[in-house]
């Protein structure tokens, strides 16, 4: 029986077990089969508190790691596959164990959707990216392009802007998916100019990217685009598969907690980018962690002191 039990490793899970960890609630970690969430995707990490001189994505999640096994919590390298919190003890699935438990933080976290094409992969850090937040200061100067056509690529075209020489948005049809005001705001903006009805088939590159492929989606047509960035915002997917019926999901998919940590199932919390569709980063996931964590404690102590007494009465 475990009384923390936290699915997912990134800053959200992490974080929330280095504090259920120091409460002496022993938590269990199930990481997945690769922990520390989109941290292990990026190469430098500079606006994170505490690092000024910026850390690597990898490195800092060793750190988030080490921290929380140094207070006890312990850290398995599985998948959860399947839960059932219509009944207490919680119950947890992964490919060969059953787990029990009185509170269950979920922290999977989502995943940013990528174009799914040649050269993206291995230049993802080297000039091809997801979060303008994060890396948007490494092209100071720069032709940056962004794909997307809804209000979070404006955003991070809009943001862009104070980094890049040029700011490219790539859209793959004529017109634009986002709000009028974002949409008002890029086209008039000095920096942003748009490439319609244009999809990107490769990323161009060895070490670093230095362009791209394009195709016109009405005549096929395609042309090498030089550049330096490409910043993809076509949106994320929550990773909610397993809560499927379990937790309220909203229309996308994510978590829904109408009071901070909280789910529709008391002893179920949530942190992180799982219910998080705004801010995605990393300290605004670790401060969730904190939170949802210490939810958890304040729900053990209310629950086993009710036990105490019933034993007692």
């Amino acid at each position: 029986m475990e009384r923390v039990l936290i699915i997912g490793s990134g800053p959200a899970g992490l974080t929330a077990a280095i504090y259920a960890a120091r409460a002496n609630l022993q938590p269990l970690v199930l990481a997945g089969g690769l922990y520390g969430g989109q941290l292990m995707l990026t190469t430098e990490v500079e606006n994170y508190p505490g690092f000024p001189e910026g850390i690597l994505g990898p490195d800092l999640m060793i750190k988030f790691r080490e921290q929380a096994e140094r207070f006890g919590a312990r850290v398995e390298n599985v998948d959860a596959t399947s839960v059932d919190f219509s009944r207490r003890p919680f119950v947890v699935r992964t490919a060969d164990e059953e787990y029990h438990a009185k509170t269950v933080i979920v922290a999977t976290g989502a995943s940013a959707r990528w174009l799914d094409i040649p050269g993206e992969e291995k230049l993802r850090g080297r000039g091809v990216s997801t979060c303008a937040t994060c890396d948007g200061a490494f092209f100071r100067e720069k032709h940056i392009v962004v794909v997307g056509g809804g209000d979070s690529a404006m955003e991070e075209a809009l943001f862009l802007t104070r980094f890049g020489r040029k700011v490219t948005v790539i859209h793959r049809r004529e017109g634009l998916r986002a709000s009028k005001i974002m949409a008002a705001r890029s086209r008039s903006h000095p920096k942003i100019d748009f490439i319609w009805n244009t999809v990107v088939d490769e990323v161009l590159g060895e070490t670093h990217m230095t362009g791209l492929k394009l195709r016109n989606v009405h005549d096929n047509s395609v042309m090498e685009y030089e550049a330096d960035a490409l910043f993809i915002a076509i949106g994320h997917t929550p990773n909610t598969g397993i809560f499927e019926g379990q937790l309220d999901l909203d229309e996308m998919g994510y978590i829904m907690s109408p009071d901070g940590a909280e789910t529709n199932i008391d002893g179920v919390f949530v942190a992180g980018d799982v219910n998080d569709i705004r801010y995605k980063q990393a300290i605004t996931a670790a401060g969730a962690g904190c939170r949802a964590a210490m939810e958890a404690e304040r729900y053990l102590e209310a629950l086993e002191f009710t036990i105490k007494e019933t034993v007692a009465s």
